[in-house]
C-alpha cells in the first residue's frame, strides 16, 4: 500500500511557507514566552527536518527530462505528493549538448490540414501531454527538424505554466532500497549528503553515459561526446568513424565537405528508417554519406566486430613522436587492423606495431588499409547504472547490448518493486520495434505507468468509455482514424474492449503484453464474453518499400498488409503468461480465437464503405454474435411488427425513442419533399432505397447509417 502522507510532507517548500503563515498568525495572539507558542516552534522545525534530515515523499522523479515532466505533470493533476529531482540547473539538460550538431531529428509537422489536436499529434514529434491544448512544441520553433536549443526551452516552458514541483541542482549519487514494516522505500542521496525517501521511484534519467567497447588501441579513439564539431578542423583529414547510427552518420554529414575521406565501421550493415519502420534506425535527414559511397567519392561503409579490431600506429612513427619533429610529424596517423594480426605485445605500448602486424602485409587489398588522421567513437549512450547499490538496481536488459534496465511489461523494474524506468531508459521493452525511446513513444508509456500507480496505490482503476454495443464500431473507427497513442507505440500499446453483452467497455492505451496481468493492473474485470484488442502493426514480410507492389489495396487480402495498420484480436479469455510468451515470432499478442486486419489506408483514414467498415462490422458481429447494422426508423418499425427480437439498433435507438428529435420544420421537409423514386422497387430488390446499388453488387452488407 502507498504510504499515507506523513507531516514531514511539510518539507515541501509550499508546505514550509504555509506553515510558517499559521505560527505567524499564532504569534499575534500569544505571548512568545507562552508554552503553546514554544511547542509550535518546535513541531514546525520537528516537521521541516525529519528525521537525519529525511526528505519524504510519495513518488519521486528522478530526472527533468522530457519522461520526467511528463510523469511530474501526470502526478501534480491527480494531487499526488511528489518530487522532481534534477541534477543540472535547468530542465532537458541532455539537448544542451546533444546531438552535437545541434538538429533534432524528430519531425515537427505543424501544418496537416487538420484541427484535431489528437490527430496532429501523430505528427508532433516533440509535445509533451497535456491539458493545455496550446502547450505544445511549435511555441517554440516552427521548423520541421527543429534546432536542439529550441527543445530545453519548451520544456522549461511546460514545468513553470503548469508548476510542476521540481528541484534543480540535486545530484543524487546513490539509491539503496529499504525494508519496513510499512513496506518497501526507496533512499536517495545526493551531493550534500541529503536523503530523499519515497515509497515509489520513477527514474527518467535517460541514456547520457557514452557506450565505449575496449580492444587494442581504443585510447587512441576520440569520442563523440567530445569531438570538435566545427567542420574546418578536419579540413583533408582521412577520419574513421566507428558506428553507423544516427549520432555517426551525422558527424559524418557535417565533414563531407572538408575532409579528404570518411570511412565508417560497425559490426552490422547501417539499418534504414524507412526500410525498418524503426525511428531510431538511420534517418534520411542524416544519410548524404550514402551517396558519396554509392557513387564511388571516397567515402565507404566497412563491416567487423569492434572487439576484434585494433586501432595502431607503427613504432618508427612512435618513436619519431618522442622527438622534437614538425607538429605534422608529432601528429602522426592511425592505422585500422585486426587484432589476430597484432602479437603478444608484453612490455611494450599495444598501440604501436611492426610493419609485420598491420593488415596490408597479410591481405594486400585489405579494404581500410590506408591510415586515417582520426578514429571517432560514435557508439551511442547507456543508461548510469552506478549510482544503484545492489538493493535498488534493476538488471541488465537481455537486448541492447545490456545498455538499459531490464524492466517488466508494465516499466517496473525487474526484482525492484516500486521502482518503475520511464523514457528513454525503458526502451528494452520495445528495443528496436517500436517508438518507446522517443518522445513521441514515451509520453504514452509514461501515462500508462501513472494509470497503473493510480490503481495499484490509489484503487481509481483505468479509465474507460462504457458503450453500446452498436456504438462500437463508430468508437472503433474513430480512433483508428486519429488515436496517437496507439499509431506511435504501434505493437506496444492497444486499446482493450471488454464485452458485456449489449454493452462494452473501452480502455484506451494498455500495454498489450502485460494482458495476462489485466485485471490487477487495470482494476477491471474480463467477462465470460471475452475482449477485443486493437493494435497498430506493420507487416511482417521483408519487401521493397519503394517498390510497385508494396502496398495491398484488396480487403480480402487485407492480412498482407506491409504498412501500418489496424488489427483486432478477440479472446474469449484473458491470455495466459505461457501463451504470451509463446506467441508466434513477430507477433505482439498470443493467437487469438479471431483476428481481422483492416487493410492497410494510403491515406491512415481507415473509412471506406466497403474495404474499411463492412468487414468491420462482419468481424464485430461474429464476436458478439449479434447483428450491429443501423436502420431507419422506418424498418426499425417494421422489424418490431414481425420479430420477436429486433436487431440491437433498434432496441436501443428506435424502441427507446432515442432516434431523431421531433422538429415540426424537419417535418415539414420531409413531407414536402415526398417519398424517393427508388422507393417504387423496393418490394422487388429486397434492398433498402437509400443506399446505393453497388453496395449489394460488390457483397456488402445493406445498412443505412454507420456514424453515431
Amino acid at each position: 500500500m502507498m504510504r499515507q502522507k506523513s507531516k514531514a510532507s511539510w518539507s515541501h517548500p509550499g508546505h514550509i511557507f504555509t506553515l510558517i503563515k499559521e505560527m505567524w498568525k499564532c504569534s499575534q495572539v500569544m505571548d512568545s514566552s507562552h508554552p503553546c507558542f514554544l511547542l509550535l516552534i518546535l513541531t514546525g522545525c520537528a516537521a521541516c527536518c525529519s528525521d537525519n534530515g529525511t526528505r519524504r515523499f510519495d513518488y519521486c522523479v528522478l530526472g527533468a527530462g522530457p519522461a520526467g515532466l511528463q510523469m511530474g505533470h501526470f502526478l501534480s493533476r491527480a494531487k499526488r505528493d511528489y518530487i522532481v529531482l534534477e541534477r543540472n540547473s535547468g530542465p532537458g539538460s541532455f539537448f544542451d549538448k546533444y546531438p552535437r550538431h545541434r538538429k533534432l531529428i524528430s519531425i515537427n509537422k505543424i501544418h496537416t490540414g487538420r484541427q484535431n489536436r489528437e490527430f496532429n499529434l501523430r505528427h508532433d514529434w516533440n509535445s509533451l501531454l497535456s491539458d493545455k491544448p496550446d502547450l505544445l512544441f511549435k511555441r517554440v520553433s516552427g521548423e520541421f527538424y527543429p534546432p536542439a536549443d529550441a527543445f530545453p526551452v519548451y520544456l522549461s516552458m511546460f514545468a513553470k505554466e503548469l508548476g510542476l514541483r521540481v528541484r534543480y541542482g540535486v545530484d543524487i549519487g546513490r539509491i539503496r532500497a529499504m525494508q519496513s514494516a510499512t513496506g518497501r522505500s526507496y533512499i536517495l542521496t545526493d551531493q550534500h549528503a541529503s536523503n530523499y525517501q519515497c515509497g515509489v521511484l520513477l527514474v527518467a534519467t535517460g541514456l547520457w553515459v557514452p557506450q565505449k567497447v575496449e580492444f587494442v588501441g581504443s585510447e587512441l579513439v576520440e569520442g563523440y561526446e567530445s569531438i570538435s564539431t566545427n567542420p574546418e578542423d578536419y579540413k583533408d583529414q582521412a577520419v574513421l568513424i566507428l558506428g553507423k547510427g544516427n549520432s555517426a552518420f551525422e558527424t559524418a554529414q557535417s565533414i563531407l565537405g572538408r575532409a579528404s575521406r570518411v570511412h565508417m565501421l560497425s559490426s552490422s550493415p547501417v539499418r534504414l528508417a524507412w526500410q525498418t519502420h524503426y525511428v531510431g534506425d538511420l534517418r534520411a535527414v542524416n544519410n548524404e554519406l550514402l551517396d558519396t559511397y554509392q557513387l564511388k567519392s571516397l567515402d565507404g561503409l566497412v563491416e567487423a566486430r569492434l572487439e576484434k579490431i585494433a586501432i595502431t600506429r607503427p613504432e618508427e612513427q612512435g618513436r619519431r613522436r618522442s622527438g622534437r619533429k614538425k607538429e605534422k610529424e608529432k601528429k602522426g596517423q592511425l592505422y585500422l587492423t585486426l587484432s589476430k594480426f597484432v602479437q603478444n605485445r608484453e612490455g611494450k605500448n599495444s598501440s604501436e606495431v611492426t610493419a609485420e602486424e598491420l593488415p596490408g602485409y597479410h591481405i594486400d587489398n585489405f579494404p581500410t588499409r590506408n591510415p586515417y588522421d582520426r578514429v571517432i567513437r560514435c557508439l551511442g549512450f547507456r543508461f548510469n547504472f552506478s549510482i544503484f547499490d545492489n538493493s535498488a538496481c534493476p538488471p541488465n536488459s537481455e537486448n541492447a547490448k545490456g545498455r538499459l534496465p531490464g524492466v517488466t511489461a508494465w516499466y517496473e523494474g525487474r526484482d525492484t518493486p516500486g521502482l518503475f524506468v520511464l523514457g528513454t531508459a525503458a526502451h528494452s521493452r520495445d528495443y528496436r520495434s517500436s517508438a518507446g525511446g522517443f518522445v513521441h513513444g514515451f509520453r504514452y508509456t509514461a501515462r500508462a505507468v501513472h494509470r497503473i500507480l493510480e490503481q495499484r496505490y490509489h484503487s481509481n482503476p483505468w479509465p474507460s468509455t462504457k458503450l453500446l454495443t452498436t456504438q462500437l464500431q463508430s468508437w472503433i473507427l474513430k480512433r483508428v482514424g486519429e488515436a496517437s497513442g496507439p499509431y506511435q507505440m504501434f505493437e506496444v500499446l492497444g486499446d482493450v474492449i471488454l464485452l458485456r453483452g449489449s454493452r462494452c467497455e473501452y480502455l484506451e492505451e494498455f500495454p498489450i503484453q502485460a494482458l495476462p496481468q489485466f485485471s490487477s493492473l487495470s482494476g477491471r474485470e474480463v467477462s465470460n464474453q471475452g475482449l477485443i484488442v486493437l493494435v497498430m502493426q506493420y507487416g511482417k514480410k521483408k519487401i521493397d518499400f519503394l517498390g510497385r507492389n508494396r502496398a495491398e489495396t484488396d480487403w480480402t487480402k487485407a492480412w498482407k498488409s506491409n504498412f501500418l495498420h489496424p488489427v483486432l484480436y478477440y479472446y474469449d479469455t484473458l491470455p495466459t503468461e505461457e501463451a504470451m510468451k509463446l506467441r508466434p515470432n513477430g507477433w505482439p499478442l498470443p493467437r487469438p480465437k479471431a483476428i481481422h486486419h483492416m487493410v492497410e489506408d494510403f491515406l491512415t483514414e481507415w473509412d471506406s464503405p466497403i474495404s474499411h467498415i463492412q468487414p468491420l462490422r462482419r468481424f464485430l458481429e461474429h464476436c458478439v454474435q449479434t447483428d450491429l447494422r443501423a436502420f431507419y426508423a422506418e424498418t426499425c418499425f417494421r422489424f418490431s411488427l414481425t420479430h420477436r427480437k429486433p436487431p440491437l439498433f433498434c432496441q436501443h435507438g428506435y424502441l427507446k425513442q432515442q432516434g431523431v428529435a421531433h422538429d415540426s420544420q424537419l417535418w415539414q421537409h420531409v413531407r414536402a419533399a415526398g417519398p424517393m423514386p427508388a422507393e417504387k422497387d423496393a418490394g422487388t430488390s429486397g434492398a433498402d432505397p437509400a443506399f446505393p446499388d453497388y453496395l449489394p453488387q460488390a457483397g456488402a452488407s445493406v445498412t443505412s447509417g454507420l456514424d453515431f
